[in-house]
Parts: structure tokens; C-alpha cells; sequence
């Protein structure tokens, strides 16, 4: 194999799809896999369609992945610019080659006109394409003589520039992940390649920036294969080289009906963004949900490539080496929001305490409480196994920063007993003589009084979590005393025996 060039080539019209960052990490795996190269190439033709902030965004979101650019805006390279409006003026040379070689001709159909006929199709209950069986009846440089058309680019009249599509042939290509492909030329439209505002459509500015970049696969998603036809066309018009090209499957909705959309994500409750978007209609990101990028990462490159394995866990430089193309599903794949959360799951158990400790503790410094770090790594050990974001532990240690304003109710009808506050007060002074309040020596103590006593440990243990945490949840009874402390535990008791006693008279 050649030595391998790869490209992303978003478009700045809005926030990246998740599909959209698939497409950059199958490209990237398959660059790093081949020791090749990986291109970051912005297509903003579009200009009408193009969004203040968006191209920021993209650039962002690789670096957040962990996608890292060869080439690119920032990067730099032999082969730029690498944003298509940087260099406009360079394409119209390639669209008077086509004119010149007689593969594309000037269209002066109004869309007015072009509007009409399409309306007019439609009454027929006929399809109007802009081919071969109608376009010597349009307005163009075929239908009309040398001097007119000319006559008409002096005057400077608006035109297109449209590739001239054979009449019926049959077009074979092959795609590595879907094999042969055959077309029929009939079926199929002279589209726009160039417009007379001095700006090239996506179908010349692709073709042209992928063979001076010496792009050797197009991996894209498989939206583009309509327009396949059409390239390779191009491709043999110009005289050059096609490279390989894969047309990956679409990610669908969890019911797998239909592509994924941000309509989806609002309606579910997750977000189809790598990033939060914060322009127009906002839109909420996988990092500001809480997601760790390797996790997301991983859950997305399973959508729609498989290793063949029972394996699910990979850091990206498995992913390198494991990563083919022949392995690419050809039909969609449905994104599952609950498996998001089950990667994040496993990733976050897989982090130090430490880790998550400096985590946690921004969260908590944004509510204004202050803790040492290595108390915190004891408390983020003690419950990480229950939550599969960051975020997540303070609904599972509240209870260890502050007291409960309120106690559960449905566990005081079913706990509470009448003899509960004076056992509460005899544990009050068991616990002022424990020499060592640490977890394992304050459980003893507290399980050889209550067997002296011949208490039932299940109502003893109960009631003591309900006065400490305010309900019946928590990870071990005594982690959480050895972590609040015993005149704090003292306190909790207290106050749980005055509150919910007057509850009960």
C-alpha cells in the first residue's frame, strides 16, 4: 500500500454530529494503523450556509477525542490551505479544463425557470433531471450557438457551470465496505460544479483538493453516495488517479428508525454532540453531560465497526492496532444512550481515586465546600461503584457534608419502633467510648453491645442510618461514621431522635 492520506473534510454549518466524529476517528485509526497521514480539511463553499463559530468547534471536538490533526488550519502542511475559501480562486482553472476537454458546459437557466420545469415534472407525474434528454432544450452553451452563450458571459450574465454526464452508461466502482457498485448515467443529473459568484460547489472543490492533497481513501459517511457516481466520473475526466473510497453506515435512532438527530436527543434526554454549542439553538455536549473522552470515544467506534471479539474496552492505541475497514457494518447502527452511560460506567472505574478525588472536588468548590484530598479519595472509594459520572457522587455522598434537613418517611413507618430513641441514646454512649472510631474496630464495638443487649441488629443498624443519612441508603454504616467523625455521628443521632419523635407524637 502507498503511503496512506486520509482527510476529514467537515463543513462549518453547525455543530459536529456524532456521526461526524466517527467519520474523523475511522479516518484517523485507519492513518495511524498504515503510518499514514491524517488531514483536517474545512469545506466552507457553502458560504450561505456557514456558521460563525462552527470550524472553532470542529477543531475543538478532535482535541477533545483525543483525534490528533497531521494536517490542518492550526497544523500546517505542504498541501494547503486547508480551507477551501482560502484558495476559491484556484478552482476555476479546473472548471474551464472540464469546459475545455467538453465534460461540463455553462448552464444560464434562471432558478426561477429550473423551478418551473420541476413543477411542471411533477404535474406530468414525471421526475425533471437536468441530463442528457432535456438539456439541449435548456438554455446552455449546447443548446445555444458559440456567439450567444459567449455574448451572454460578456454581459456577464449569472450562470453555472454543470458536468455533462454521458447518456446511458453504465458506471462500475467498487467501495471496500460495500464492493461493486454499478449505475446507470440516465438516472442521474449534470450537477453544479461551479458558480459564476467565482465559488465551486462541493462536488469540484472535493475532487480537486483530494487529488492535489494526495488523498489515497475516502472514508465518508454514506450520505455521499449519490454523489459517488459523479466523482469517479470526474476523476476519469481529469485523467487522474480515483483513490479507494468507504461509505460508512449511518448511526440510527435507538429504535433504529431513521438517522439520529438532535431532535432525538431532546426528546430522550442525551445529547448527539461531542461539545456543548452554545450559539442559536443550543445544544448539550457528551463532555458537559460528564462523559470522559476515552469513554465516548470507545462507545462510538463500536457504532458500526466490530473487532470480531467479544472484547468492548479499548484504549485508542488497541483501537490502532485492531481497527480494518472490512470490519464496517453496511447497514446502520442503533445509538443506545443506556450503553453510553455503561462505557462511561467502566471508565470511571478504571480512574484512581485520586483522579476522581481532584474531579469531585471542583464540583464541590462550586457549592462552596472545602475538602482535603485525601479524605475525599477515601469517600469517592467508597461509592464510586455505584455511579457512572463525576457528577453522580454528590447524589450518592451529600449526606457526608451535611446533616438531613428531612428523614424518610415511608422508612420511619417501617423502621422506626417504639423503643428505637432509647436504643439510639444507650448507642450514643457506646460510641463516646470507642477508642478507635476507624470503620472495622467502631462496628465491633457497636455489634458487641447490641448482642449484650439482645437488640435486634437490623432495627439497631436502620435506625441508626436513618437519624445519619436521613434514609435508608448509603454505602457501609460505619465508613460513613468513621468519615463524618464520632461528635458529628453524636450530633446526626441527636437531632434524629428530637425531630422524628416529634413527628411521632
Amino acid at each position: 500500500m502507498s503511503q496512506v492520506r486520509v482527510r476529514f473534510a467537515p463543513s462549518p454549518t453547525g455543530p459536529l454530529h456524532i456521526g461526524g466524529v466517527r467519520t474523523a476517528l475511522y479516518n484517523y485509526l485507519f492513518a495511524r494503523k498504515y503510518n499514514g497521514t491524517f488531514i483536517l480539511r474545512i469545506e466552507d463553499t457553502d458560504q450561505v450556509r456557514y456558521v460563525e463559530g462552527a470550524e472553532e468547534y470542529i477543531m475543538e471536538a478532535l482535541k477533545w477525542c483525543g483525534i490528533k490533526v497531521d494536517e490542518g488550519i492550526e497544523e500546517g502542511g505542504e498541501y494547503g490551505p486547508y480551507r477551501q475559501s482560502d484558495k476559491k480562486d484556484s478552482y476555476r482553472k479546473y472548471a474551464d479544463m472540464l469546459i475545455d476537454r467538453g465534460f461540463a458546459y455553462y448552464a444560464f437557466d434562471t432558478p426561477e425557470e429550473l423551478e418551473a420545469m420541476r413543477l411542471k415534472a411533477e404535474k406530468e407525474r414525471k421526475m425533471f433531471i437536468y441530463n442528457a434528454a432535456v438539456r439541449e432544450s435548456l438554455k446552455n452553451s449546447i443548446s445555444l450557438d458559440d456567439v450567444e452563450w459567449n455574448a451572454m458571459l460578456d454581459r456577464g450574465e449569472s450562470y453555472v457551470v454543470r458536468f455533462k454526464m454521458p447518456p446511458d452508461e453504465e458506471i462500475s466502482f467498487d467501495d471496500l465496505i460495500r464492493g461493486n457498485i454499478v449505475v446507470n448515467t440516465n438516472t442521474l443529473d449534470d450537477k453544479v460544479l461551479f458558480k459564476s459568484d467565482g465559488m465551486p460547489t462541493y462536488h469540484l472543490a472535493n475532487i480537486v483538493d483530494d487529488h492535489l492533497m494526495k488523498i489515497t481513501h475516502v472514508i465518508r459517511g454514506e450520505e455521499w453516495l449519490p454523489s459517488f457516481p459523479l466523482h469517479v466520473m470526474l476523476y476519469k475526466a481529469f485523467g487522474w488517479e480515483t483513490p479507494f473510497f468507504a461509505h460508512l453506515p449511518l448511526i440510527l435512532k435507538p429504535d433504529g428508525k431513521g438517522k439520529l438527530s438532535k431532535r432525538d436527543g431532546d426528546r430522550m434526554g442525551f445529547p448527539v454532540f461531542p461539545l456543548y454549542w452554545p450559539y442559536g439553538e443550543t445544544a448539550r455536549g457528551f463532555r458537559e453531560d460528564g462523559y470522559f473522552p476515552e469513554a465516548f470515544v470507545n462507545m462510538l467506534v463500536l457504532l458500526g465497526w466490530n473487532p470480531g471479539t467479544e472484547q468492548e474496552i479499548f484504549s485508542m492505541e488497541e483501537l490502532i492496532n485492531v481497527f480494518t475497514i472490512e470490519r464496517v457494518h453496511k447497514s446502520g447502527s442503533r445509538f443506545d444512550p443506556e450503553k453510553a452511560k455503561w462505557f462511561n460506567h467502566q471508565y470511571l472505574q478504571k480512574k484512581s481515586n485520586n483522579q476522581l478525588a481532584l474531579e469531585f472536588r471542583e464540583f464541590l468548590r462550586a457549592k462552596g465546600i472545602h475538602v482535603d484530598i485525601v479524605r475525599l479519595e477515601i469517600l469517592v472509594g467508597l461509592v464510586k461503584e455505584r455511579v457512572s459520572f463525576v457528577r453522580e457522587f454528590w447524589d450518592q455522598t451529600d449526606f457526608f457534608f451535611r446533616p438531613p434537613e428531612d428523614y424518610d418517611s415511608e422508612a420511619i413507618r417501617k423502621r422506626w419502633q417504639e423503643n428505637t430513641p432509647v436504643m439510639l441514646q444507650e448507642l450514643i454512649d457506646v460510641i463516646r467510648g470507642i477508642p478507635d472510631f476507624s470503620p472495622a474496630p467502631a462496628e465491633a464495638a457497636v455489634r458487641e453491645w447490641i448482642g449484650k443487649k439482645g437488640y435486634n441488629t437490623g432495627v439497631v443498624m436502620n435506625a441508626l442510618r436513618l437519624v445519619v443519612v436521613g434514609a435508608l441508603r448509603g454505602p457501609h454504616m460505619f465508613d460513613i461514621t468513621s468519615w463524618i467523625g464520632r461528635e458529628e455521628t453524636i450530633r446526626r443521632i441527636e437531632k434524629g431522635i428530637s425531630v422524628i419523635g416529634k413527628q411521632q407524637q
